[in-house]
């Protein structure tokens, strides 16, 4: 497609205003693809400092960025103006130190982790490995909320690769350090049948309140209740508790708050806050609450006049 000359100039003064740029799918603390989530974990085990564009945000950028470098595919890393390529690349220049180098940054720690393969696992995934053919290895992601996905990848000779049962497991920089003295398991009973990671270093989930606690809590100042919900539903139905929300600028400025803020969030049922106060944990928040149940049970639990819908 032709780059019309005003959307042209826009993506040049980004570039040329921002040593490093990365068009992802998404934003870094919640990618929206698996290729971006690679990008943006690259990127941050090197520490790096760098502009992002969510092309899901802006049509023209996401077309327009296409043309511009000849690429057809997203994320692309621009650096110093100049397109460094996609998610594959950057992998590869992660694994081989030439990122590291090309922004002048130190070399990051590329230790492989300690990790333990069960008997049981180790058989099935020989398995797997064996029936890929030759050149293919098994490869192992762990994305910012601890999500663990295996994956059968090229070989690399250059990745950071543990072994443990005779099973060789490659790793890219950020989840190399995620992964380590996790323990990999082959389980078949009531969770199922497949694969099970133990990984010590994933958060606890979201700890719950109750109605009740949560109001206490609220009372005596010691958390900020936060409502999820959009205006409409919380005229069907409001706590008569102090709260912020997410209205114009509310979610900036809870973001804003220090990392060790206490945070209630509540939505009608529990599922919308439960989201939120994951969200806001992987922005760093190290004290959040899901109020369980919402409004709904703040209503049968308070026996208040408080409206369920």
């Amino acid at each position: 497609m032709s780059l019309d000359p005003a959307l042209r100039s826009r993506i040049e003064t980004l570039l040329q205003s921002n040593r490093v740029v990365l068009f992802m799918k998404g934003q870094p603390t919640m990618p929206q693809c698996g290729f971006s989530a690679k990008a943006v974990g690259a990127l941050s085990a090197l520490g790096v400092d760098y502009t992002h564009v969510n092309v899901l945000a802006d049509q023209d950028i996401r077309e327009g960025i296409k043309a511009y470098g000849d690429w057809p595919t997203i994320p692309q890393l621009y650096i110093d103006g100049e397109l460094v390529g996609g998610s594959d690349i950057i992998e590869q220049m992660s694994n081989s130190g030439e990122l590291a180098s090309v922004l002048g940054v130190a070399a990051p720690d590329r230790s492989p982790p300690t990790i333990t393969v069960t008997p049981a696992a180790a058989e099935m995934l020989a398995n797997a490995a064996a029936d890929a053919g030759p050149g293919s290895a098994l490869s192992l992601s762990i994305n910012a909320q601890f999500q663990p996905n295996f994956q059968l990848a090229q070989f690399d000779a250059n990745a950071i690769a543990a072994e443990s049962n005779g099973v060789r497991i490659q790793f890219d920089l950020a989840s190399a350090r995620r992964a380590e003295g996790i323990t990999i398991d082959w389980v078949d009973d009531i969770r199922g049948k497949g694969l099970a990671i133990d990984n010590p270093n994933a958060p606890k989930p979201v700890a719950g309140l109750s109605p009740a606690e949560a109001s206490a809590r609220v009372v005596a100042g010691e958390v900020l209740l936060v409502d999820v919900r959009p205006p409409e539903e919380r005229a069907v139905a409001a706590v008569p508790l102090p709260f912020k929300t997410f209205d114009g600028n509310g979610r900036a400025e809870l973001e804003a708050l220090p990392k060790d803020t206490a945070l209630a969030f509540l939505c009608r049922s529990g599922g919308r806050s439960q989201q939120a106060a994951e969200e806001f944990r992987a922005l760093g928040f190290s004290n959040v609450f899901n109020v369980v149940g919402g409004t709904n049970a703040w209503a049968d639990e308070a026996g208040s006049e408080l409206a369920k819908y």
